[in-house]
């Protein structure tokens, strides 16, 4: 009976965890982008009142389970966050269809889904519009960046692994707070290229918080890279992130 008693225990308690970790508001959300309608999901506190918001930018899989779950993640630290959908619906698990669908996608129609994703956040009765950041990883943290530099009201941006501009009006019209997080064994996004974009935003009175990883690669920061993964790397990167948003978001 006691045995029986302690498992009945452990199992109501797993449910209790489970339900403090699911957002108390998560679902699919339509808005527009142009003339057409796309869909979002959409992860919100729990807490009533304003919250700040910030757009969530998948890397070139889609919108998977992992980016959800960021978006989920980032909803429990108080932030009603979108985690948008560049492809339509479309995901996949192998780089060369990846590789096809991020090369595909229409730059101009990409970036008119970032800024109406932000718009839909403004809009929401939920979120106090004048504190909106943006988040990516790989693609997504390319697109981060383009979402600060079409955005002039966006306050701060988070890149994780992804390209940087190098046209000088292209970063002359960045204004958000700046974080990024990089690999030293990255071949994709060399660190070379990282003190580039750094020189040139000081250059205009900008700057970045930038971390580079000692032996962490391309997109280190996700469990599913299996060989490339680095755990300590990823929490950190987690913690400086979670910290810049509290200072540029919640003050």
């Amino acid at each position: 009976m006691k045995s029986f008693a302690r498992a009945l225990g452990a199992i109501l308690f797993c449910l209790l965890a489970a339900a403090v970790a699911t957002p108390a508001k998560a679902e699919r959300v339509n808005y527009k982008s142009g003339s057409e309608t796309v869909s979002g999901y959409l992860a919100a506190p729990n807490a009533p009142g304003r919250h700040p918001g910030l757009v969530v930018i998948h890397e070139w899989w889609g919108q998977t389970d992992w980016v959800r779950s960021q978006a989920d993640k980032f909803s429990d630290q108080g932030y009603v966050a979108l985690a948008i959908d560049l492809y339509r619906g479309k995901v996949t698990s192998d780089p060369k269809e990846a590789a096809a669908l991020s090369e595909s996608l229409p730059e101009e129609r990409a970036v008119r889904d970032l800024t109406a994703a932000f718009e839909y956040l403004a809009s929401r009765s939920d979120v106090d519009k004048s504190k909106i950041g943006s988040v990516g990883w790989c693609m997504g943290g390319g697109y981060s960046l383009q979402l600060a530099e079409h955005e002039p009201n966006l306050v701060a941006c988070i890149v994780n692994y992804g390209e940087m501009p190098t046209d000088p009006a292209a970063i002359k019209a960045i204004h958000a707070r700046l974080l990024g997080n990089f690999g030293s064994d990255d071949t994709v996004i060399k660190p070379e290229s990282v003190r580039q974009f750094q020189k040139a935003l000081q250059a205009d009175g900008e700057s970045i918080d930038v971390r580079i990883y000692d032996g962490a690669p391309h997109a280190f920061e996700n469990p599913g890279n299996k060989t490339g993964y680095r755990p300590e790397a990823a929490a950190d990167a987690w913690t400086r992130m979670v910290n810049f948003l509290a200072q540029n978001l919640k003050k």
